[in-house]
Order: C-alpha cells, then sequence, then structure tokens
C-alpha cells in the first residue's frame, strides 16, 4: 500500500478544514484527529501540520488565537474563516467528482 504520505498529499489542508468547520482545535488534537480517522494507515508528522496551518493563514484559510490548555499551559487554537468554508465546499465538490471517476476507472463497470 502507498505510504500514508504519499495518500494525503494533497489532501492535508482540505483534511484539516473539514476538522475545524466542526470547531476551533489546536494542533496537537487536529494531528491526533486525522491518525484516529486514518484507521492505522494514516499517519501525519507535525512538520506537515505547522507548514500547512502557516499556508493556510497566510492565504486567509484560518485564524489562530491563543487558549489556556492543561495545566495552565497555552495553546494555539485554529479557526476557520468564511474564506476557508468557501474553499472546503469547493475541495470537497472536487473530492467527490474525482472520487466517483477514479472509482469508476479503478472498480470499473459504467462503460
Amino acid at each position: 500500500m502507498a505510504g500514508s504520505g504519499d495518500i494525503l498529499r494533497g489532501h492535508t489542508e482540505t483534511i484539516i478544514l473539514r476538522i475545524l468547520g466542526e470547531g476551533d482545535s489546536y494542533g496537537y488534537e487536529i494531528a491526533k484527529d486525522i491518525i484516529d480517522g486514518g484507521e492505522g494507515v494514516i499517519d501525519v508528522k507535525d512538520a506537515t501540520i505547522y507548514t500547512a496551518f502557516r499556508r493556510m493563514e497566510e492565504e486567509g484559510l484560518l485564524t489562530t488565537y491563543w487558549g489556556d490548555g492543561v495545566g495552565g499551559a497555552r495553546r494555539r487554537y485554529y479557526k476557520i474563516t468564511e474564506k476557508g468554508k468557501q474553499v472546503y465546499a469547493a475541495k470537497l465538490e472536487e473530492w467527490k467528482l474525482v472520487s466517483r471517476i477514479l472509482t469508476k476507472l479503478i472498480v470499473g463497470g459504467n462503460r
């Protein structure tokens, strides 16, 4: 099977936007959500997540703020913006189309 990096490539930002669409979160929790949802097939490196966060913030897809964490440690929280919601909706529709086409090409049928 392809490595988890290969599977995630090109979809990391869409996955992060989906997670943030459900509520604000911080880096470790987002990475854990991805790994837990990946059923042992998907793993994500911290560098990948935090690079995506920086890029997405620069593009206006998310904003950040500091919140209190467990034991008084401060956590940087991420929040999806309206632009981020629009980009997610577009990428979701793109994913549905590509998924349908790849399923047809790989599984067969619909000739």
